[in-house]
């Protein structure tokens, strides 16, 4: 009776709790996003005290108002500077993370120049160090494209803002790599751009 049954449909319930284990993992990352202030709708109350971080409550800049202001204040072709714009509000969304807070880490970091590599062999616009990060970095070959840059360097941000607990001084103390006042610095550059967003 049972001899003709496909064997694939014994694998269906195998299907659909890998299906759902997905559903709930994405849930718990925009719950704790949400608890951690880490979305860029989020009102700032619900960072720390010590941190003066405030998200946009109004809305976000798209990838064209980006890439006017990226490209104006570091001279980069408007193009160029569109992708960086894309890049950081695909990964924005995908971590859960302020666009604002991501565009003041690459000004930081390289401002804005995608081929920057600093003394210790950190690459592109988030200086991703790939001694440090060998397993998101063997993925890929090119640090000097955007979107494989910003996407990595978010995980890798997001990761730190976790593993702290949701306090961004702490997560971006360690992205830095231990820098003093590296902190402030993101946090001032984040409340200059929102004031050119008009946010």
């Amino acid at each position: 009776m049972f001899a003709n049954l496909n064997q694939d449909s014994f694998y269906w319930p195998r299907a659909i709790a890998h299906r759902l284990r997905g559903i709930v993992v994405a849930a718990a990352i925009v719950v704790l996003g949400s608890l951690a202030g880490l979305c860029y709708g989020a009102d700032s109350s619900v960072w720390p005290m010590s941190t003066t971080f405030d998200a946009p409550r109004e809305g976000t800049p798209t990838a064209e108002e980006i890439a006017t202001v990226v490209s104006a204040r570091f001279h980069i072709r408007l193009p160029d500077a569109l992708e960086i714009g894309r890049a950081v509000l695909n990964a924005a969304g995908r971590y859960t993370i302020s666009p604002l807070l991501l565009l003041a880490v690459i000004e930081v970091e390289s401002s804005f120049d995608r081929f920057a590599v600093s003394v210790v062999g950190a690459k592109g616009l988030m200086q991703v160090l790939p001694s440090q990060h060998r397993d998101r970095v063997l993925r890929t070959s090119d640090l000097t494209d955007a979107r494989t840059n910003v996407r990595i360097g978010s995980e890798i941000l997001h990761n730190y803002i976790m593993a702290s607990d949701g306090n961004l001084e702490d997560a971006l103390y360690r992205y830095s790599g231990g820098a003093r006042g590296y902190a402030r610095r993101v946090v001032d550059r984040m409340s200059m751009m929102k004031a050119e967003f008009g946010l």
